[in-house]
């Protein structure tokens, strides 16, 4: 499953820059900073954020063709502002939820596992 186009739309317009405000210090969330691949424009994307034994996991839950996931493949290193700290992040890997299930740690698994999305991304701390 894939929530609607629209509703992202609606997210990057005005959730987004609500979430901002707060995302990289609460649990489960994380600011995304990447740059264009083609605009050279920095961009601070937040995002629902589970935790790996060396990095994070990230649903697709608007599947794969987003630009911030093209810009993070298109790059060597991104930053992810959480918990109060940035991370480098590298190595980025498009699998199944079911794949990306078995990565997540802690409590977080179950619920990372039985959320109705198809694909995930992990990346690995540097």
């Amino acid at each position: 499953m894939q929530l609607p186009q629209r509703l992202a739309r609606f997210n990057r317009y005005v959730t987004n820059p609500i979430q901002r405000m707060w995302a990289g210090r609460a649990p489960l969330f994380g600011i995304l900073e990447h740059v264009g691949r083609k605009s050279g424009r920095r961009y601070r994307t937040p995002l629902t954020v589970f935790p790996t034994a060396d990095g994070v996991a990230v649903l697709l839950t608007y599947g794969p063709d987003r630009d911030w996931l093209k810009n993070v493949l298109a790059a060597d290193e991104v930053q992810m502002r959480r918990h109060g700290r940035t991370l480098t992040l590298t190595d980025p890997r498009v699998m199944s939820r079911d794949e990306a299930a078995a990565e997540v740690a802690g409590p977080a698994r179950k619920v990372f596992a039985r959320l109705p999305f198809e694909q995930a991304v992990l990346l690995r701390r540097v």
